[in-house]
């Protein structure tokens, strides 16, 4: 892989534009860690099944999208440039020694290498063909390791900042389906936001933020369930701008 991201390809005049930050575990060779290979199928290195839901809307939408490429232990796409957690020291009780061994000129080299690429990419494609609404996607887990026995009951989380337009929108409609919503839920929008505000609340674009419970598309029968359901509930709420 050349670039920390994926193009899916899709047609602009959807007015839609699927970002996925957190949609691959991928390690480059020379990037050390310094942590088990098995920590990279868990959620402190990507976020399950979001990258089969991502192609699965893009198709179902027609929309062209844009998943992040590389783990979010290389380089936290979805964090401002100057947060210390872009480049994690630990996550979810996890250590990550090889990140705690970098100097500020190593650090800055990954953020030049990952992170700034990146959402240049995002940013080229949204001054190519402005879109009417962008959709953020992640996944959530049903428990955190660290305080197992908080469980997190909803199904969909719905997350914004201060542009809440098609939040308000989408809630209704996931919640006349008898789905289980959380409202800035199980993560506020307002702390964990940094793509859809650089590119979002930034340009004055429309957003929807879905954080989809891991365990619900873990199969393929789970992401081909919850395609079918979100998709036209983005379509209908896109169709408001």
């Amino acid at each position: 892989m050349s670039e920390p991201w994926i193009d899916i390809a899709g047609n602009p005049a959807s007015g839609l534009l699927l970002i996925a930050d957190h949609a691959s575990n991928h390690v480059p060779p020379d990037v050390a860690l310094g942590v088990p290979e098995a920590l990279l199928g868990e959620h402190v290195a990507i976020d399950i099944g979001v990258d089969p839901l991502g192609r699965a809307l893009c198709a179902a939408l027609g929309a062209p999208g844009i998943l992040g490429g590389v783990s979010r232990l290389v380089a936290d796409l979805n964090r401002e440039e100057d947060r210390p957690t872009l480049i994690p020291l630990s996550s979810d009780g996890h250590a990550i020694p090889g990140n705690a061994a970098l100097d500020e000129a190593a650090r800055s080299q990954r953020i030049e290498r990952f992170w700034r690429p990146y959402h240049a990419r995002i940013a080229a494609l949204i001054a190519a063909n402005r879109p009417r609404m962008l959709i953020s996607l992640h996944s959530f887990t049903p428990r955190l390791r660290e305080d197992p026995g908080q469980s997190r009951p909803w199904q969909i989380g719905v997350l914004y900042n201060e542009d809440d337009r098609a939040a308000r929108i989408a809630i209704s409609f996931l919640e006349a389906a008898g789905i289980v919503t959380g409202d800035n839920l199980p993560y506020s929008g307002k702390h964990l936001n940094a793509t859809m505000n650089a590119h979002g609340e930034a340009n004055g674009i429309a957003y929807l933020g879905l954080e989809v419970r891991q365990d619900l598309i873990e199969t393929a029968e789970g992401v081909a369930r919850w395609a079918g359901i979100l998709a036209p509930i983005i379509r209908t709420t896109a169709s408001g701008f």
